[in-house]
């Protein structure tokens, strides 16, 4: 069996969700994407193009290659060590419980702004709006590398100097912080990425005391 079959192997949810990303990414370059991100990104809950299953489907949409690239590549580098360690059926549980409260943070947010607004233009560009990709689950990935190996040694692209897993996730989080308050307009969901973050947090916390539960009475 070649490396990469055994890759595939032992860690087949990251690799299915790299492939259904990017035949979703390849179906926006072929299809109507207009009509796809209608019905499968994430709108308000006012917009008249909401609907139920977006907290879910806008994970699978990317706004450009780029996009899709840093998303999926962040999802490779942590998420095939993360389901090795959680198994797959934990694995997927977190990364969808990250990316849907990443949406409903930033619904949460979107609820806030037109409820603030006073223009008829400001309020027709929330409600119109988009929100898409995996940003939200993948931000979650990284929050539970940190709490999980919070000494492993991370190796940064820009500048190109080690970390430690812990103070890399800090740093992620409070750059997060600063441009929702002082670049809050960029096009960027700041509010989600803390969302995914915030919910994979509660998450293991919870997991990590029902298993001590679960020792301690075995």
């Amino acid at each position: 069996m070649s490396t990469f079959q055994n890759q595939m192997s032992q860690s087949p949810a990251v690799f299915n969700l790299l492939i259904a990303n990017t035949v979703a990414y390849l179906a926006t370059m072929l299809l109507s994407s207009d009509t796809l991100y209608g019905l499968f990104a994430l709108f308000p809950i006012e917009s008249p193009f909401f609907k139920i299953w977006q907290p879910v489907t806008y994970m699978f949409l990317h706004g450009g290659f780029s996009h899709l690239f840093f998303n999926m590549f962040a999802l490779w580098m942590f998420g095939r060590g993360l389901e090795q360690e959680m198994g797959t059926k934990r694995f997927l549980i977190y990364y969808f419980v990250c990316g849907v409260g990443a949406a409903l943070a930033q619904i949460g947010m979107a609820e806030i702004d037109i409820a603030n607004t006073n223009s008829m233009s400001e309020l027709m560009a929330y409600l119109c709006t988009p929100t898409v990709g995996a940003s939200g689950a993948v931000f979650g990935l990284l929050l539970a590398f940190g709490m999980l190996h919070p000494n492993a040694t991370i190796m940064l692209l820009i500048p190109p100097i080690p970390m430690k897993a812990k103070w890399f996730v800090v740093v992620y989080g409070v750059i997060e912080l600063l441009l929702i308050v002082f670049s809050p307009n960029d096009g960027i969901a700041h509010f989600a990425h803390l969302g995914g973050m915030f919910f994979g947090w509660l998450l293991l916390l919870w997991w990590q005391r029902r298993d001590r539960q679960r020792n301690y009475y075995y």
